[in-house]
């Protein structure tokens, strides 16, 4: 069974068990988050589509650790002007553990 879920603005497919990287959620490390906004869902019973949500189901999960993603450079220049920029980024993502799919 897997579920298409709205975590943060982004769509991920989850099944039980899975580890994924999220954006950054507030929520503190081995706390249970639950995500209610699930677009779709596939197991034995066929595919339930929702419109724009399925109706009673959710996902739960666990937040394992925040994490920093790999360095990204951003580097300007302009040609014969003596301008040049080097920026370092590092995005901030929150690794979660899918516990359990309900749909009611």
């Amino acid at each position: 069974m897997y579920a298409i879920v709205e975590i943060a603005g982004k769509q991920f497919k989850v099944a039980e068990g899975d580890r994924l990287y999220v954006p950054r959620l507030k929520d503190d490390v081995g706390a249970d988050v639950t995500f209610d906004r699930v677009l779709l869902t596939s197991g034995d019973a066929g595919v339930s589509v929702g419109a724009p949500t399925v109706e009673g189901a959710s996902v739960s999960a666990s937040v394992l650790a925040h994490v920093k993603g790999d360095k990204i450079i951003v580097f300007k220049k302009k040609r014969r002007k003596g301008y040049r920029v080097k920026n370092g980024h590092r995005q901030p993502y929150t690794q979660i553990k899918i516990g359990s799919l309900s749909v009611n």
